[in-house]
């Protein structure tokens, strides 16, 4: 939700179609992913997959605090990066989805109940966000960029902390 938080941001809310781009090619990624590991064609350690989905987060959030100055123009590839990253978030989501089968054998369904259950969590989340920021643009326009970087910041620095202790975890295994 951090990772989805921080696209959130990255456009104003007038831009929402925007936003919808992005968090549509990190869906692709993910649903990609999710389906190729949990059916065991794909498969990456978790020690590594959960350092990986911390970094795109530390990433994302250097992105959108240091270089997004310029959203209009950025260009078609912030959409490849973006769905790049759900690749690796997808990975992440097989954990826990494998966890939930146990030894169930037909996967098709469940996996398609997970993702689609997933989207409708990341669309409500993602609708209260931008119903949030709006309400922050209309009544507190002065400062709303100033909140925008506190929580982002925040984003930021916690990320990096999980990054270093996962980072710490992929030697200790």
């Amino acid at each position: 939700m951090l990772f989805v938080a921080l696209l959130a941001f990255t456009y104003p809310v007038n831009q929402w179609k925007k936003l919808v781009g992005l968090i549509t090619a990190f869906t692709a990624g993910h649903s990609l992913t999710l389906a190729l590991s949990v059916t065991n064609v794909l498969h990456l350690q978790q020690v590594y997959t959960e350092f990986l989905i911390v970094l795109t987060i530390v990433i994302t959030a250097g992105f959108v605090l240091f270089f997004n100055k310029n959203t209009a123009n950025r260009g078609k590839i912030i959409y490849l990066i973006i769905c790049c990253f759900g690749l690796v978030h997808g990975m992440g989501f097989s954990y826990l989805l494998r966890s939930m089968l146990g030894h169930e054998e037909n996967v098709i369904v469940p996996l398609l109940m997970f993702n689609l259950g997933l989207e409708a969590g990341q669309i409500v989340f993602v609708t209260l966000l931008l119903v949030l920021l709006w309400l922050v643009n209309k009544y507190c326009a002065s400062i709303e960029k100033h909140i925008k970087t506190t929580i982002i910041s925040l984003i930021f620095v916690g990320a990096i902390v999980l990054c270093y202790f996962r980072f710490l975890s992929i030697f200790h295994q």
